[in-house]
């Protein structure tokens, strides 16, 4: 099978890029400052190993991305070139796009994912000048926790307990943190109605949805509107 469309239209030698799986993801990923091949993973948790290294040999080859060796000596820094960029506005309209005009199914509620993209929508600027560490209870997920880790210096999602004392703890379910996340639950009516619940200091719990987190397209209007 020959990979191409074998046509000379744009659209055709486009989507023979683009439309590969996981590829607008990987480009979505190093948009948002991953770099590194568990990084880029990280966000694509779905992915194997294999298959993101072989997509990542295809963008190289392409023109999409660039390789540098890592300064720690182990393994390699990826970058998007001028072309990746450019090809950064076409992920965005697919994701205008696809938070009009698209509802979620039950598979879609995925907590790991949905925090992993909060932290990275973190404004580091408006983080208290010492290190917070929330830990997120999710109910519908047999008692599965992650953990964020926030600093002036970067925002890390755990999934394992990193270790530091606990400033939040966040009781909350997978439907009702990518509804807020998304921009279709205001963080006031998920606390009022019971469906969040933040413990910890008052003033920290009450602080925690203005650092930023929403997702790049919380303010796309949905074209259809759901029952």
């Amino acid at each position: 099978m020959t990979r191409g469309y074998e046509q000379y239209c744009p659209i055709a030698k486009g989507s023979e890029i683009f439309a590969e799986r996981w590829t607008p993801l990987i480009v979505r990923n190093l948009y948002l400052g991953c770099h590194t091949f568990s990084e880029l993973q990280q966000g694509c948790p779905r992915m194997s190993g294999s298959l993101l290294a072989h997509r990542l040999r295809s963008l190289e080859r392409d023109g999409v991305i660039e390789r540098a060796p890592h300064p720690k000596g182990r393994g390699s820094l990826y970058y998007l070139t001028p072309a990746g960029q450019e090809l950064v506005d076409v992920v965005k309209s697919l994701g205008t796009w696809g938070a009009r005009w698209l509802d979620l199914g039950s598979r879609d509620y995925d907590p790991s994912v949905v925090l992993w993209a909060w932290a990275k929508f973190i404004d580091l600027d408006r983080l208290p000048a010492h290190r917070v560490v929330v830990r997120f209870d999710l109910s519908d997920q047999a008692g599965k926790s992650f953990w964020m880790v926030l600093d002036r210096s970067a925002a890390e999602l755990c999934a394992l307990d990193p270790g530091f004392d606990e400033d939040l703890v966040v009781t909350t379910d997978s439907v009702t943190l990518t509804e807020y996340h998304r921009g279709r639950l205001p963080w006031a009516v998920a606390v009022g109605s019971g469906r969040l619940i933040v413990d910890g200091p008052p003033a920290l719990a009450r602080a925690l949805p203005t650092w930023g987190g929403l997702s790049y397209f919380a303010a796309v209007r949905p074209a259809r509107q759901t029952a």
